[in-house]
């Protein structure tokens, strides 16, 4: 691979079509705002590099960025790539990876509205996400170490897996689909609503009207705080250690909780309310 060290690019398309090159220590930056320094290249090593302009790795097949920080003037970073690995990195732009393929991060922190948009294959381990509107319409997206902040995360996403992660955030997962989330903490308003296939196994829950309006939802060994109105015409099968403030017209299948502050079945229901709930309290002798 051809190494470049030291040097400054600011010209639109400085480095246009690259192939097989090491950049080291060098520096997007500039007057001449150029834009767009990478795009159309391959086989890129970025180590310990500045980008303070535009759209500069667009259309890039296989890229490794490592110890690089992207500032917020580097917006719309990755587009269009495939074959990338982000690691120690720090990303402030807006729209940092949209349309993406196998996009791998690890050991880094992202500030960046609309991060991660319509794209499949983004792992990220032990990193940083304050977002909103996180994984927009994406798929194929794995999560270990997780900690996000923001809204609207995960929202018609398909195929998602997360682990050992804090999120918190309000609407989240809203017309996801075939979502498992591990050992985690999850902490919004009106969570998972119209969603299916979404399960949730020994997590903490924390916010007002959860999971309402969901298909084949699922809570496995979990705890919920601040928990009122949950399930609303959901098909749910939920166990639920601890206690649940109030559960409502959940439309299928099994609620368990040792404790539920109350429970609402109103007349004016507008799906039939066949669930069963068990307050486990209530059976004992």
């Amino acid at each position: 691979m051809n190494t470049l060290e030291d040097m400054r690019f600011g010209k639109e398309r400085a480095l246009y079509a690259s192939r097989g090159l090491t950049l080291q220590n060098c520096r997007f930056e500039g007057a001449e705002d150029g834009e767009s320094a990478l795009k159309e290249s391959a086989e890129i090593l970025a180590r310990d590099c500045f980008f303070d302009l535009r759209y500069p790795l667009w259309h890039v097949r296989g890229a490794r960025l490592e110890r690089c920080e992207m500032t917020q003037n580097c917006r719309a970073a990755l587009w269009y790539d495939k074959d990338v690995t982000i690691s120690g990195c720090t990303m402030n732009g807006i729209k940092a990876v949209r349309e993406c393929a196998d996009v791998h991060v690890a050991d880094t922190h992202i500030s960046s509205p609309e991060f991660g948009w319509k794209s499949r294959g983004i792992v990220l381990e032990n990193s940083s996400l304050d977002s909103e509107y996180a994984f927009f319409g994406s798929r194929g997206i794995r999560a270990s170490g997780l900690r996000f902040e923001g809204k609207y995360s995960f929202q018609y996403t398909h195929d998602v897996r997360i682990e050992k992660s804090e999120l918190h955030t309000k609407d989240a997962f809203w017309h996801a689909k075939n979502v498992t989330v591990t050992d985690s903490e999850v902490d919004g308003e009106y969570l998972g609503w119209y969603s299916e296939g979404l399960t949730l196994i020994r997590c903490h829950i924390r916010g007002t009207q959860p999971l309402c309006y969901c298909k084949k939802l699922r809570l496995i060994d979990c705890t919920m705080e601040n928990c009122d109105l949950a399930f609303e015409y959901s098909d749910v099968r939920a166990v639920v250690r601890g206690r649940i403030d109030s559960v409502k017209n959940p439309h299928r299948g099994r609620v368990i909780a040792d404790e539920i502050g109350e429970i609402i079945t109103t007349p004016d229901s507008v799906y039939p309310v066949h669930a069963e709930i068990v307050r486990r309290g209530d059976k004992v002798g």
